[in-house]
C-alpha cells in the first residue's frame, strides 16, 4: 500500500502573474510605514522647504535694514557733530551743508526716476 503525503491531497497553487512586490507580503507593516515616512517627506520637502527660504530671507532682510538704518542715523549723527568741530559757526551751518547735499541727492534721484519710467514705458505726466 502506498502512502501518499501531505503534498498530493493538497491542490497545487500558482503564484500570480505580474509585479511582485518588494518584500513579502507578511511584511506590510513595515511596507506601509515606509510608504507613510515617504509621503511625509515629499510633501515636507515641496512644502515647508521653500517657506524656510523666505522666512529666512525675511528675517535677514528685516535684520539688514534695521541694522542699516542705524548705521545710517549715526553717520549723519557723526556727519554733524565732525562739522560742527570743523566749521568756525554754530550748530547752523553743519544743518545747511547737509541740507544742500541731501536736497541734491534728491533732486538728482527725481530726475533719473523721470528717466527709468520712460524707458518701461509706464511715464505718466499729468
Amino acid at each position: 500500500m502506498e502512502t501518499s503525503g501531505p503534498d498530493d491531497t493538497q491542490p497545487s497553487v500558482t503564484p500570480p502573474s505580474g509585479p511582485r512586490p518588494a518584500r513579502s507580503s507578511g511584511d506590510w507593516p513595515s511596507q506601509a510605514a515606509d510608504t507613510i515616512v515617504n509621503v511625509v517627506e515629499t510633501v515636507r520637502d515641496r512644502t515647508t522647504g521653500p517657506l524656510i527660504v523666505v522666512a529666512r530671507a525675511l528675517v535677514f532682510g528685516v535684520f539688514i535694514g534695521t541694522i542699516g538704518s542705524a548705521v545710517v542715523v549715526l553717520a549723519i549723527i557723526g556727519t554733524i557733530r565732525l562739522l560742527d568741530r570743523i566749521l568756525p559757526s554754530s550748530v547752523w551751518l553743519p544743518y545747511l551743508v547737509l541740507g544742500i547735499i541731501f536736497v541734491a541727492v534728491g533732486a538728482v534721484v527725481f530726475r533719473r526716476r523721470n528717466q527709468s519710467l520712460a524707458a518701461t514705458g509706464n511715464s505718466s505726466k499729468r
